[in-house]
């Protein structure tokens, strides 16, 4: 099956039971067995339920690999890689752009255990080769495009150095979705998604998966999702499973609609930068071509403005709702400074260039002409309050 036909039709054929054509809800905790031991392949819904495994069938076939375990969100799904595979002494190797709560839980939760996390450019082959070359190394983290700044990361030549130490990469796989990134094709060990944000696709659950190349990688995570518990219950797997089956058209306008306003975008007066791989001027253009067949629904942007005249531009939308999160149908506004990445300190966040004027769009379904207008009518009105009584305003881009 094609991709497309993957999300409707793989694993989720008629119940044969009842005829239903969409796949039940297992909404229960426990299965009668019939004898101690002896049941129909599920015996408590922590370990197993039906509708949870349909969907980890679906997304391990969406991501072209036999193995997917879901949790109760995304960091519970990072969780399980970390915990599983580091132990003390190990070291993560990260992107210096990384989404806040990856940080918070190297530095807050594994660092006291004794995991150290190291940010290296990643593109910088002998960089990675020299953190690599002490053997502290037990991950490569790979975010491309990353959260928020949308770096993009050359994945076929991380993996290819880090093979040559033995030492697994993972790729978050969350921003750009398999429909515009295929991970697995290009050499990575493990993939992560928050399947809370594209893939569920409309801001109404909270999921993760993991999903391996390799068995021996797979299965302590398969092991911690039952030991621990964080699973996500039938229901929002459901809700997941009747999601999916949009995505390649929901990440099609993502795409459209986000480069759109992007170009929209540079060159306004209120903006100093925009951020966003589908731009010539990215530049990380050229490697985001080679290895994905789309760009993306987020854009991020800095402001010439002060931190005060930002919130008051994220807090004033029309359509752009304030809230954390991405990916969903409706567009979101994010002020990371204070939200997403507020658990990395300021002089970190200074060190890695995330300004208190940075702000991160998530472009929604939206008509994409009432979005650029939302966007223009606050730029237009922060840049005219910021200008001279009778200065000259250079016109917003049509």
């Amino acid at each position: 099956m094609r991709l497309d036909t993957i999300l409707i039709h793989h694993a989720q054929e008629a119940d044969p039971a009842t005829g239903a054509l969409v796949t039940p809800i297992a909404q229960t905790s426990t299965f009668v067995q019939e004898a101690p031991g002896v049941n129909k392949g599920y015996d408590y819904s922590r370990t197993n339920n039906p509708t949870r495994e349909t969907l980890e069938r679906v997304l391990a076939a969406l991501e072209g690999v036999g193995r997917c375990a879901v949790f109760s969100s995304g960091l519970a799904a990072e969780n399980a890689i970390l915990q599983s595979l580091c132990r003390p002494g190990d070291a993560v190797i990260t992107t210096p752009d990384l989404y806040g709560g990856t940080f918070r839980l190297l530095d807050r939760v594994f660092g006291p255990l004794g995991v150290s996390h190291r940010q290296v450019d990643l593109n910088d082959e002998a960089a990675l080769a020299d953190v690599l070359a002490d053997g502290s190394a037990r991950l490569v983290w790979v975010e491309s495009p990353t959260n928020p700044r949308l770096q993009v990361y050359d994945i076929a030549r991380i993996c290819e150095v880090a093979s040559g130490f033995g030492v697994p990469v993972v790729v978050d796989n969350t921003f750009a979705t398999p429909v515009n990134q295929r991970p697995f094709e290009l050499g990575a060990d493990l993939v992560v998604h928050s399947v809370t944000k594209y893939l569920a696709g409309h801001s109404d659950l909270l999921q993760g998966a993991v999903l391996a190349r390799e068995e021996r990688l797979f299965a302590p995570v398969r092991f911690l999702q039952n030991a621990t518990g964080a699973v996500p219950s039938p229901f929002d797997c459901w809700l997941t499973l009747r999601g999916l089956k949009t995505l390649p058209l929901r990440v099609e306008r993502h795409n459209r609609s986000a480069l759109e306003l992007a170009r929209r975008l540079t060159g306004h007066p209120a903006v100093s930068r925009v951020h966003y791989p589908g731009l010539e001027s990215h530049p990380g253009h050229a490697i985001a071509r080679r290895q994905s067949s789309g760009f993306g629904g987020v854009v991020s942007i800095e402001l010439a403005a002060t931190e005060a005249e930002t919130r008051k531009f994220v807090s004033t939308r029309r359509y752009f709702k304030l809230g954390e999160s991405l990916g969903g149908v409706k567009s979101l506004v994010c002020h990371p400074a204070s939200m997403t990445h507020a658990s990395i300190p300021p002089e970190e966040r200074r060190r890695l260039e995330l300004p208190d004027t940075l702000v991160r769009l998530s472009v929604g379904l939206e008509d994409v002409r009432d979005l650029a207008e939302d966007l223009v009518e606050g730029l237009d009105g922060a840049f005219r309050a910021r200008q001279p009584a009778g200065a000259c305003r250079t016109p917003a881009p049509s």
